[in-house]
């Protein structure tokens, strides 16, 4: 009979303790579940109907604020912009702009600049935040992140001010020119000079106006839309011929070899246009009585066969500092060098958008006294190639097209 009891009263004290841990579970399942999360922090419960979708739509990096200034629901692009850390708004202008906004009712807008998540160094982010009260309880807050678009307009007014000077130089000596040839109209030497001289400056204006129009035209069209073989020899005869007025006169030699019977797929115009722009800064900043080399050669690829074009000069050679902006709009390595060479800053910067839309890439190896080294990579045309292996007799026409001998392939500096 004890023994009964003791048993019945286990079973008992057992069954109270299931009870309790049962209770206990389901409460700590209850409150599990009503803990806010990343991405939807109690949503259902505070928001109003419909909200939740508009905001998962919007471009905006989206936070919504409670009366305690809990995030009750943010975007995942809120916290990837570090404005949302441990369910607070971490940025505190924003956070004072909801406060009075909850106060007020009034709508807020600002543009702040914050530092970038994780070192604080590097560009700022510019941001435009805007604060709106939603229903009675709850605030809005939707930021846009402006930081690409400051870069653009930064990168828009220096073009404009850049193009501006540039064309007030020729256009402001022509017209001083101008004044000096009126005034010495009864001494034919000095009328002589000055024309001269207003010729070049003519010459200058037109080179910059049509420079101009070539980048506008390469950054604006599509190369690969009217692409074809373009023959790599026929580029080379090309930019050779460009040059050989200037290279005579400098007693500049200019070799060309490689891999002979090379094509490449794309805009024949604009390729021609970016081999010509190297070949012809190499003569123009290379002492008299150097060497101009252009060899092309076919190396392989991840993605497919590869054809490099590499222009080697003895000239003055470019500093690492300036290696890095060379390619950029208007620059200038020497600005005096580029008034008697009569350059206007933009040949590189064509180069480098035409290589880009031909899907390759422009290098660059320079010493201080020791010349340059630009090097084209852009993909081979593999059905030319083909078409290429299949009538011999092409290799015949490659040579009777190009208007000089083929040199040796010239040196090209490591």
């Amino acid at each position: 009979m004890d023994v009964n009891a003791a048993v019945a009263a286990a079973a008992a004290i057992a069954g109270v303790l299931t009870g309790v841990i049962a209770m206990l579970a389901l409460r700590w399942s209850e409150r599990d579940q009503k803990r806010p999360t990343r991405t939807s922090l109690h949503t259902d419960a505070v928001l109003p109907p419909g909200v939740d979708t508009v905001l998962s739509v919007l471009r905006s990096s989206a936070v919504v604020l409670d009366e305690g200034d809990v995030v009750v629901k943010a975007s995942s692009a809120a916290y990837a912009l570090g404005l949302v850390r441990g369910g607070r708004l971490a940025v505190d202008p924003m956070l004072q702009m909801a406060r009075d906004t909850r106060r007020d009712g009034e709508i807020r807008q600002v543009e702040l600049d914050l530092p970038r998540r994780g070192t604080g160094r590097g560009e700022a982010l510019a941001v435009s935040a805007r604060v709106a009260p939603l229903g009675s309880r709850l605030v809005l807050l939707l930021v846009e992140d402006l930081t690409e678009a400051r870069r653009i307009e930064a990168v828009r007014r220096d073009f404009v001010a850049n193009v501006s000077h540039e064309l007030k130089t020729p256009v402001g000596a022509l017209s001083l020119l101008s004044e000096a040839v009126m005034d010495a109209s009864d001494d034919p030497a000095a009328v002589q000079r000055f024309a001269g001289r207003m010729q070049i400056e003519a010459t200058r204006l037109t080179n910059l106006v049509q420079e101009l129009i070539d980048l506008s035209r390469v950054q604006n069209d599509d190369p690969l839309e009217d692409a074809e073989p373009v023959r790599v020899d026929e580029l080379v005869a090309e930019a050779v011929d460009r040059c050989r007025h200037q290279a005579g006169t400098k007693q500049i030699t200019m070799a060309a070899g490689g891999t002979a019977d090379l094509h490449v797929w794309g805009n024949r115009g604009q390729l021609a246009a970016a081999l010509g722009n190297l070949v012809e800064n190499a003569v123009n900043y290379s002492p008299a009585r150097t060497r101009v080399g252009i060899a092309a050669r076919r190396v392989s690829a991840p993605g497919g066969d590869m054809i490099e074009l590499a222009v080697t000069d003895q000239g003055i050679g470019i500093s690492d500092k300036d290696k890095e902006r060379i390619f950029e709009r208007f620059y200038r390595v020497d600005p005096a060098r580029s008034r008697d060479t009569g350059g206007t800053g933009l040949g590189l910067a064509i180069v480098k958008h035409v290589v880009a839309s031909h899907g390759g890439e422009v290098t660059v190896w320079s010493a201080e006294g020791q010349g340059s080294t630009f090097t084209l990579r852009l993909p081979e045309a593999g059905a030319a190639r083909d078409r290429a292996q299949q009538h011999p007799d092409l290799d015949d026409e490659a040579g009777e097209s190009c208007p000089y001998e083929p040199l040796p392939a010239p040196e090209v500096l490591p």
